[in-house]
């Protein structure tokens, strides 16, 4: 089956602790492209059945109510679901202030962007249900969420060095660098019966050296606290998601994004990420839709299909407190 440029994503498995990822062997692009494979023809009927507007997830391992509304879409979109190599949580991962929530705008002003997310299991090639979608970016002018005092201008290298800290020495998620308690443009929501969830947020902006991207994980066996974040959770699938330069352009020309014009924007055919994502006719790039088609401003629908291999689930832990 042919790979659509903006069809076809899925997510790597959980990157190393540190900010640098492990790049994958040859036998795990073969594995991972072999699932891909297997699974492309139940993708591809998923995208014949109708699941209902309103549902209930069955999670009976947290203690917090949840109350959903459907996804924008009524299938899971893509044709084929393929996996990617290994990526990174990043520097500005916070697990800390991940929150459950279908809306995680909160101030951030943006075109608007809601994401409907597939999660499929590459291991049985059935829609995964369940499993909780994490989702975290940076606002319209580079900045992140409890880490909104760091420039989004300035190499991270120089960030801690600022700080008399190594980069060598940088563990995602564990080296604290935080400066706020904010937590906007940071959600999780979990999959309904058919694998499918939908996150409110605005269209990221972009900071140094990156091109405009999403940071997402996909957890099993979650347990999450009263205040809504993870205590207990394995973490399956660590990836970002990118956009089309052409649409990129035309939204980065609108404001508040055009603000933003104190360091150059990252192509993604610059980007030293992205390249990692399509590696072996991987594709990490979102397909949209326009809300208004005359009106960009007026927000973006993008629908996407996460490969999860769980029979290669790593990270299992409890969260600090």
């Amino acid at each position: 089956m042919q790979l659509s440029l903006l069809t076809v994503l899925t997510l790597a498995i959980a990157a190393n602790a540190h900010g640098t990822p492990k790049a994958p062997s040859t036998a795990q692009i073969t594995h991972k492209a072999a699932l891909s494979s297997r699974c492309a023809s139940h993708v591809a009927h998923n995208n014949q059945k109708r699941w209902k507007r309103s549902f209930s997830p069955s999670l009976s391992n947290t203690s917090v109510p949840i109350r959903t509304q459907g996804p924008h879409y009524s299938t899971l979109q893509n044709e084929t679901c393929v996996l990617s190599p290994e990526i990174t949580a990043g520097p500005y991962y916070w697990p800390h202030s991940q929150t459950l929530r279908q809306d995680m705008t909160e101030n951030q002003v943006g075109v608007p962007l809601w994401l409907d997310i597939g999660v499929i299991d590459m291991a049985t090639c059935q829609p995964l249900e369940g499993v909780m979608v994490d989702l975290w970016h940076c606002n319209a002018t580079g900045s992140y969420s409890s880490f909104s005092a760091l420039s989004p201008n300035t190499p991270f290298p120089e960030l801690l060095a600022e700080q008399g800290k190594n980069i060598s020495d940088f563990v995602v998620g564990e080296t604290d660098l935080h400066t706020d308690a904010e937590t906007w443009l940071r959600g999780m929501w979990p999959t309904n019966e058919e694998g499918m969830m939908q996150m409110k947020t605005i269209f990221p902006g972009f900071y140094v050296e990156r091109a405009i991207h999403i940071h997402v994980q996909v957890h099993t066996d979650w347990i999450v606290r009263e205040n809504g974040t993870l205590m207990f959770e394995n973490t399956a699938s660590t990836g970002q998601l990118y956009f089309d330069e052409e649409l990129e352009a035309k939204i980065m020309a609108l404001q508040p994004y055009a603000s933003h014009v104190e360091i150059k924007r990252t192509t993604n055919a610059e980007d030293m990420e992205f390249s990692k994502g399509m590696t072996n006719g991987y594709n990490p790039v979102v397909s949209v839709v326009q809300v208004d088609d005359n009106d960009l401003s007026k927000g973006l629908v993008g629908y996407i299909t996460i490969g999860v291999d769980s029979s290669a689930i790593r990270d299992k832990h409890w969260s600090a407190a």
